[in-house]
């Protein structure tokens, strides 16, 4: 059995103001580079073989936190980016529903339909997730691994995982570094953990994407 734990990125000051980062390359903030720290000192496993993360800066520190704390290098791989926003990237909610009120509308009831202008769509970011998850578990079978990456990408593999469509894509949380594990044998999945925050106790948690 692989053990694929998959962690979501450190805060960043784009969470904090609600703007929507997708692949625009936004830094942590001083809390997200202290949650990363928290996160590396009560990990909730004491082993990992490996590494990777979205080349994307905010996941990158935050993987860095835990590569020092497990001596380990960190894998960059560009598949592990977020969703790319297109014309939506950089801006607010408020700001996309005055100009484009019935795609977001599918953003958050259909996501499984969502159109974003010059963006890509949930299903093609899943694919290029779970390709990428896939050949991690072939190349680490029986070993621990773990995956730093964004909310709405790893919503997709959480989907995948539980055997649910995406059309259900918010049922699932992924609150700033939150830890969710997914075990893979013989060509099955199950979830172990989900969006856990143990390491932050009573810290503020954001999960804006």
């Amino acid at each position: 059995m692989t053990k694929i734990v998959l962690v979501r990125h450190g805060q960043t000051e784009w969470n904090i103001s609600g703007r929507y980062q997708g692949q625009t390359d936004v830094p942590l903030s001083a809390e997200g580079v202290e949650q990363a720290r928290r996160l590396a000192e009560d990990f909730p496993v004491g082993h990992l073989d490996a590494i990777y993360s979205s080349d994307l800066d905010r996941a990158r520190v935050t993987a860095e936190c835990l590569a020092k704390h497990f001596e380990l290098p960190v894998r960059l791989e560009a598949s592990f980016r977020e969703l790319n926003f297109g014309a939506w990237e950089g801006l607010s909610y408020e700001e996309i529903i005055s100009r484009w009120p019935d795609a977001l509308e599918n953003f958050l009831r259909h996501p499984d339909r969502l159109h974003i202008p010059e963006g890509e769509s949930f299903l093609a970011l899943q694919e290029r997730a779970m390709a990428k998850v896939h050949e991690i578990v072939a190349a680490h079978p029986g070993k621990t691994v773990a995956v730093v990456a964004h909310g709405g990408i790893l919503r997709t593999i959480l989907c995948n995982a539980l055997h649910i469509p995406l059309e259900y894509l918010w049922s699932i949380r992924q609150f700033n570094t939150a830890v969710s594990i997914v075990c893979y044998e013989d060509g099955w999945s199950s979830v172990e953990l989900m969006n856990s925050t143990a390491h932050l106790g009573k810290s503020r948690i954001l999960e804006k994407i």
